[in-house]
C-alpha cells in the first residue's frame, strides 16, 4: 500500500517579468490511492485542502446536515475521530460543508467513509448554482474505511455544498479525512508537463569521437524520429476498403486500429450457423499491409440490445453451444493476428450472458480466449469510468472489483482495462482520479474509443483530454472512435468527406506532430569532452553526428528509446 504523504509536498516555481520577480507556490498532485478497506482512514491527501476540520479533530466544527439527517462527533475504540450521519429517510439525506467555488479552477476531491450495516456504493456529490454535481464513488463497507478518490470541475463560480448520497437510508454513513485541493489552471499544465517529462521522455547522451577515439567539440547531433513508441490509433469501418482517399489519409497517420462493427458477433453471424468473416478478413488484410496493429472488438457484447437477431430467443443448452463456437471461430481465425481482444464488451453496465448462462459465464471466456488466442491480451471494456463520474455502474471501484472477480475466479496472466472515453466534456480532475484507481491494478490501460460529443468546445476539450491521457504514466495508448462514413461518423469525424481535416483532426495532427518537433528541436553540439545530451520522447530515431569542420564523415545510426530505460550512452566515431 502506498503511502500518500510520501507524494504530498511542495515545488516552488519563479517567474521574472518585466516588471519584477514573482514566486508562487505549486502543490504537487497526489495520484495516491488504495482499494485496502482499512481498519483505520489515512491521513486526508493535501491536508484537507480547503476542508474546514477534515480530520474530525475539532468537534462538527465546519460540518452541517444535509436533509434532515442527524450528525453526531463519534470516537471509534483506538481514538479516531470522526462524523456520522444517521436518521436519514432519503438518499441524500447527510453530512455536509459548504465551498466556495472557482470555474477556472479544477477541484480534486477525497475522503474515507464507513457505513454501519453490510455494504452499501456511496457518491460524493456537489450542490452547485447549476445542479448537483457527483465527484466520484466508493463500496463503503462496515467494521473498515474505504478511500473515495474523485474530482469535479463546475461551469458557474459561487456556492456550492458536499454531500454524501447513498440509496439505503436504513443506513449510517460515517465519513473521515476529507479533502478537498484546488488547482490553477497553470498548476495543472505543469502537473502535466512534470509528468509527460518523467514518463514519456528519456534524456539520451552522444558522444562524439575520432579515428584516434579523441573526443570531438562542436560536432553538430540532429535528430529525426522514425516512429513514435506512444500508440495513437483511430477506428475504421468497411468504407476504408474501396476509398484510396480515406487510405491514404489513415495510412498517414496511425499505426494502430481497430474494426467499428465488422468484428462483432452480430455482423459475423447474421444467421444462425452461416458465418461469414468477408468483410473482417479484408479490414485484417488492410492493416497488415500498411503494418497496422489491430485490437480485436469484440468477442461478445454483454449488452442485450447488440446480440444477433437469433440469439435472445435461444434455449441456454443452446446459447451456450452458439456461443461456444463464436469464441473458438473467431480467436482460431485470426489467432496472433491482433494485440488485443475485448473478450466481453461493457459487461459492467449488462449481464445478458450471465442471466442465461449464469455468473461465470464472464470468466469462462476470458479463460477460453487466453487459451485459444495467447498472444492476444484479454481486455474488459466498458464506458463512463473516465468520462462520466455520474455512472456509479461502472465507477472505477467497481471495475476494480469486476477485474478482482476474474482474477479470484483462476485467471492467470496479463489481463488489460479498456476505457472506452466517450466523453460530454473535459472534467480533468475526475478522469485523473479514477485513471489513479485504476492504475492500482498495475495491468495496462488503455482508452479504446475516444471522442468528444458535438458543440462548440468540441476540438478544445478533445485537446485537454488528449493531453491530459498523454500526461498519465499508466495509460498505455489511445485508439480514437472516428471511422469514417459518407454519411458521418459515430460522434466525432476526424476529416470532411473530401478528407481534409476538420478542427479535430488538426488537433490529432498536432498531437502526433509534438513527437516529430520535440526530435527536430533536440540538436545541439558536443561539448569539449565531446559529449551531447538531450531530452526526447520515446520511440524510434536516426541520429546524425557531423564533424564541425564540415569535412569529416556524418555518422548516422537508428537508436530505440523505450519507456523505463536507463539514460542511453550513444558513441559516434567519426573519421576526418
Amino acid at each position: 500500500m502506498a503511502n500518500h504523504l510520501n507524494y504530498c509536498f511542495f515545488t516552488i516555481f519563479i517567474l521574472i517579468q518585466a516588471i519584477g520577480l514573482q514566486v508562487y507556490a505549486v502543490v504537487t498532485y497526489d495520484h495516491s490511492y488504495t482499494h485496502e478497506c482499512l481498519k483505520k482512514p489515512l491521513s486526508p491527501h493535501y491536508n484537507g485542502g480547503i476542508v474546514v476540520n477534515p480530520e474530525l479533530n475539532e468537534g462538527l466544527k465546519g460540518w452541517a446536515s444535509f436533509g434532515y439527517a442527524k450528525i453526531q462527533h463519534e470516537e471509534a475504540d483506538d481514538g479516531n475521530k470522526y462524523i456520522a450521519a444517521t436518521a436519514r429517510n432519503l438518499a441524500h439525506h447527510s453530512v455536509s460543508q459548504q465551498f466556495d467555488f472557482d470555474k477556472d479552477k479544477l477541484y480534486t476531491f477525497s475522503a474515507w467513509l464507513q457505513v454501519s450495516n453490510g455494504s452499501a456504493e456511496v457518491a460524493a456529490v456537489f450542490k452547485t448554482g447549476n445542479g448537483s454535481i457527483t465527484a466520484g464513488w466508493v463500496s463503503a463497507k462496515e467494521g473498515c474505511w474505504s478511500m473515495l478518490k474523485g474530482g469535479l470541475v463546475v461551469d458557474v463560480s459561487g456556492p456550492g455544498q458536499l454531500y454524501f448520497q447513498c440509496n439505503n437510508s436504513a443506513i449510517d454513513i460515517r465519513a473521515d479525512s476529507v479533502s478537498l485541493q484546488p488547482f490553477t489552471q497553470e498548476e495543472w499544465k505543469s502537473h502535466q508537463d512534470l509528468s509527460i517529462q518523467k514518463v514519456r521522455k528519456t534524456t539520451v547522451k552522444f558522444q562524439a569521437v575520432d579515428q584516434h577515439n579523441r573526443p570531438i567539440r562542436n560536432a553538430t547531433v540532429s535528430m529525426s524520429l522514425r516512429q513514435s513508441n506512444f500508440p495513437l490509433g483511430c477506428a475504421i469501418n468497411q468504407n476504408i476498403l474501396r476509398n484510396a482517399a480515406y487510405q491514404n489519409w489513415f495510412s498517414s497517420r496511425f499505426r494502430y486500429t481497430v474494426f467499428e462493427n465488422e468484428l462483432k458477433w452480430y455482423s459475423n453471424e447474421r444467421s444462425w450457423g452461416a458465418e461469414d468473416y468477408s468483410v473482417s478478413d479484408a479490414l485484417m488484410q488492410f492493416a497488415r499491409s500498411r503494418g497496422v496493429s489491430v485490437r480485436g472488438h469484440n468477442i461478445f457484447w454483454d449488452d442485450p440490445s447488440n446480440q444477433p437477431s437469433w440469439v435472445p430467443s435461444l434455449s441456454t443448452n443452446d446459447l451456450w453451444a452458439a456461443a461456444n463456437r463464436r469464441i473458438s471461430s473467431v480467436t482460431r481465425r485470426y489467432r496472433g493476428q491482433l494485440i488485443h481482444w475485448d473478450v466481453m464488451n461493457e459487461n459492467l453496465h449488462f449481464n445478458f450472458f450471465e442471466s442465461k448462462l449464469g455468473q461465470g459465464a464472464s470468466l469462462n471466456y476470458y479463460l477460453q480466449a487466453q487459451r485459444e488466442d495467447p498472444s492476444a491480451v484479454p481486455f474488459l471494456n466498458d464506458y463512463n469510468t473516465i468520462e462520466e463520474s455520474g455512472d456509479g455502474a461502472s465507477s472505477p471501484w467497481r471495475y476494480l472489483d469486476k477485474l478482482n472477480g476474474i482474477w479470484k475466479g483462476g485467471f492467470r496472466g496479463t489481463i488489460g482495462i479498456g476505457v472506452q472515453g466517450h466523453f460530454r466534456y473535459a472534467n480533468l480532475p475526475y478522469m485523473r482520479s479514477a485513471i489513479d484507481i485504476l492504475a492500482t491494478a498495475k495491468v495496462p490501460i488503455w482508452v479504446t474509443e475516444l471522442d468528444v460529443a458535438p458543440g462548440p468546445n468540441q476540438a478544445r476539450d478533445l485537446e485537454s483530454i488528449m493531453r491530459e491521457l498523454h500526461s498519465h504514466w499508466a495509460v498505455k495508448g489511445i485508439v480514437l472512435w472516428s471511422a469514417w462514413g459518407p454519411q458521418g461518423c459515430y460522434r466525432m469525424c476526424l476529416t470532411d468527406n473530401g478528407f481534409r481535416n476538420l478542427a479535430t483532426g488538426d488537433v490529432v495532427d498536432r498531437f502526433s506532430n509534438q513527437f516529430r518537433a520535440a526530435a527536430e528541436e533536440a540538436g545541439g553540439t558536443t561539448d569539449a569532452e565531446g559529449f551531447f545530451e538531450a531530452a526526447v520522447f520515446h520511440g524510434e530515431y536516426e541520429a546524425k553526428v557531423t564533424h564541425p569542420n564540415g569535412e569529416g564523415f556524418a555518422s548516422v545510426e537508428t537508436i530505440s528509446l523505450v519507456p523505463e530505460q536507463a539514460s542511453p550512452v550513444f558513441r559516434f566515431n567519426i573519421s576526418v
